[in-house]
C-alpha cells in the first residue's frame, strides 16, 4: 500500500473511533478505550494483529516507574519521525512535565487537528493547540503495510 493511501485509511479509523468512551486499559470502538488503545485498534483496523501483547498498567504507570515505556514501544513497532517534521496519520507521544515519561498518545489527522482519547470524556477530535505542542515530545510513523 503506498504510504498517502495508508495515512489516508489511518486518519478515517482515527475518526471513525471519535465518541468512544474513555475506559482504562480497553480498546473496542464504540465501547471504551484510552489513549493508547485508540492507538491500538487504528493498528489493528489498517494494519492487522497488534505486534505485541500489552502489559498490565495502571492509571498512574508513568509516575511510578518513570519509564519512557511508551516511547520504547514505539521505537520497537513504529517510525520515529522528528517532532518538527510530523504529518497526519502520526502518532502522536506527549508528556505533561520535563521529568516524567510520555504518558498520552494521539493520532494526526491534520496538520493542526489530532485524535485521542480524552480521560474522563471520550475520543475527540482537538485543535493542536500550543500547550499540546509544547508537550509534545515524540512522534512516530506506523510502519507502512
Amino acid at each position: 500500500m503506498a504510504e498517502s493511501d495508508l495515512r489516508t485509511r489511518l486518519i478515517a479509523e482515527a475518526r471513525d473511533w471519535i465518541g468512544t468512551p474513555y475506559r482504562h486499559r480497553a480498546s473496542c470502538k464504540g465501547h471504551g478505550t484510552d489513549c493508547l488503545g485508540l492507538v491500538r485498534g487504528v493498528w489493528r483496523q489498517v494494519l492487522g494483529p497488534e505486534p505485541e501483547t500489552l502489559p498490565a498498567y495502571a492509571p498512574d504507570w508513568a509516575a511510578a516507574t518513570r519509564a519512557e515505556q511508551m516511547m520504547e514501544a514505539g521505537r520497537r513497532h513504529l517510525r520515529p519521525v522528528p517532532v518538527a517534521d510530523i504529518m497526519p496519520g502520526d502518532v502522536l507521544l506527549f508528556r505533561w512535565r520535563d521529568h516524567l515519561p510520555a504518558k498520552h498518545a494521539a493520532i494526526l489527522v491534520t496538520p493542526q487537528r489530532m485524535v485521542h482519547a480524552h480521560d474522563g470524556a471520550a475520543v475527540a477530535e482537538v485543535f493542536l493547540a500550543p500547550w499540546w505542542r509544547r508537550h509534545l515530545a515524540f512522534a512516530f510513523a506506523f510502519p507502512e503495510a
